[in-house]
């Protein structure tokens, strides 16, 4: 499993995962649940999504 998401984007979705959950918690609301996606491919630095489309945020290494 190559990595495919780069620096900026792990920060961003470590953001946006760690938002959702806290709005989740706070409006009592399951749907907050949705959060542990952004934060576990911020984890792992892998993200399925972009393998239908060749995309890759990483820096190539020459």
């Amino acid at each position: 499993m190559k990595q495919n998401v780069g620096g900026i984007d792990r920060i961003l979705r470590l953001i946006v995962g760690l938002a959702l959950i806290g709005w989740g918690v706070y409006a009592q609301n399951i749907w907050g649940a949705i959060g542990i996606i952004p934060l576990f491919t911020a984890a792992i630095g892998w993200c399925p999504a972009y393998l239908p489309f060749g995309l890759s945020s990483c820096k190539v290494k020459e």
